[in-house]
């Protein structure tokens, strides 16, 4: 079982505020040389082959290590498992240092170089390694916050995630147009390190020692499963969860082509900076104002206007039209990601959630890039070659004219099927289930007053 210290509202405020800082300084430091890396290989090779086999192996190697980080984060403390994902991130980081010094000189630098794949796992293992603290993050949630104020917690979560985005999507391509990818590096290290200090004197005595857990080794999927499935309709939750990011693919694998064809590729770079800040204001109003009595209600509204909005992109070409609707797109996001931490951390014990988190996040990490790798042939040998002639004059009046409207006829469609889900999920068994789950946790371990040893 948990400890029994409990400290004042306040004083646990305060050191959720300090683990969120932290972990915006780790979200910014990996997420901008990640971002750097992946500039930095196309410049060097002038091959997309390089930053198609890194993105992929990124997501992947997210979707296959989430459960065992999860399965980590049930066995140890929190706070333990951020100060070891750091310190093995800046471990990586160094290492990716070294390699850089040690690749010969850049133009001579090819996708056969050893170096250069060397240089590329060190930072994407070191990347990868610190999705670990954002499992243990939504733990240390239910840990240090209230129940009745935990939807607002994570929508300040959000309001970090968005403030990586807009900070990597602004900094990682000048750092490495103007001081170079070695600087880059450096910064990095720097700030992981900073980071890693900053968590050593950081303490949680709600946690002094870890909750006793049924998680057995290092990679538990059986445990997983279990507990996932002791929630009536979790699961199915997960799934809903993961079709969002079915749809989220269409954009992950279109919008920069899309965009690029309204935009010059420097504005492409601020467009994404913009709406980088609408993630920040939808987190920061859940944090002001929570996500409501039901918050899977809030999540399927949020995933119907998302859909509604995804498809407004598409019309006339406009655009106007493109950022503002990216910009609500973006603020919309928040919602839905708080609503499944939320649910998560009212209806799982302590104990498992390491694992559910995990197994959620092995899900969502996975379904985007599926998505990604199979609309994009399809768009490209199907829908823009018909769009582009035959299907021309009818999408004029809606889509305008130009190569992008076949790309926007496709957002169209999967803005149409993402509301169409939603809506049905409104009237499935699975929602009045989690929803009761939910509700009739209100008022159950004296209102979880924060302290793990009500688990």
């Amino acid at each position: 079982m948990g400890d029994s210290v409990v400290r004042s509202v306040k004083e646990r405020d305060r050191t959720f505020a300090n683990i969120l800082l932290n972990t915006a300084i780790a979200n910014v430091t990996t997420s901008f040389l990640w971002f750097a890396l992946t500039f930095w290989m196309y410049l060097e090779t002038r091959n997309v082959i390089a930053t198609g086999v890194i993105g992929g192996g990124y997501m992947l190697i997210i979707a296959m290590a989430s459960i065992g980080f999860g399965t980590i984060v049930d066995r140890f403390r929190k706070l333990i498992v951020m100060r070891v994902s750091a310190l093995f991130t800046l471990v990586m980081f160094l290492l990716a240092g070294l390699a850089y010094v040690a690749m010969p000189d850049s133009t001579d630098v090819s996708l056969t170089s050893p170096w250069l794949w060397v240089f590329a796992i060190l930072v994407l293992v070191g990347a990868v390694i610190e999705n670990m603290r954002s499992v243990a993050l939504s733990t240390t949630v239910t840990i240090l916050v209230d129940a009745d104020r935990r939807d607002k917690a994570n929508g300040w979560v959000g309001t970090v995630q968005g403030l990586s985005f807009m900070v990597t999507s602004v900094f990682s391509g000048l750092a490495v147009g103007f001081l170079g990818m070695g600087p880059t590096v450096v910064i990095s290290i720097v700030f992981v390190a900073v980071g890693y200090v900053h968590l050593l004197f950081l303490t949680m005595p709600e946690e002094e020692h870890v909750v006793a857990s049924d998680a057995a080794g290092a990679y538990d999927l059986r445990g997983s499963l279990r507990a996932v499935h002791a929630v009536p309709g979790l699961f199915a939750l997960i799934i809903f969860s993961t079709f969002n990011n079915f749809v989220g693919g269409v954009h992950m694998a279109l919008f920069d082509p899309y965009g690029l064809e309204l935009f010059s590729v420097q504005m492409w770079g601020v467009v994404f900076a913009i709406s980088a800040t609408g993630f920040m204001v939808g987190g920061a109003l859940i944090g002001r104002f929570g996500l409501g009595a039901n918050p899977m209600r809030t999540m399927l509204i949020a995933v119907m206007i998302t859909g509604v909005i995804g498809a407004a992109i598409s019309f006339r070409a406009s655009p106007v039209l493109c950022i503002i609707a990216a910009w609500f797109f973006m603020a919309t996001m928040p919602a839905v990601e708080a609503a499944e931490q939320t649910v998560i951390q009212r209806v799982v014990p302590l104990q498992q959630q390491g694992r559910v988190f995990g197994f959620a996040g092995a899900f969502e990490a996975a379904a985007a890039p599926v998505t990604a790798f199979l609309i994009a042939p399809i768009a490209e040998a199907v829908v823009i070659p018909w769009a582009d002639g035959d299907g021309a004059a009818a999408l004029a009046p809606l889509l305008g004219t130009g190569p992008g409207r076949g790309i926007a006829l496709v957002f169209l469609i999967a803005g149409a099927v993402t509301v169409l889900a939603a809506a049905i999920a409104f009237a499935t068994p699975v929602y009045r289930s989690v929803s009761a789950e939910y509700a009739s946790t209100t008022g159950d371990a004296a209102e979880e007053t924060g302290d793990p040893a009500h688990v």
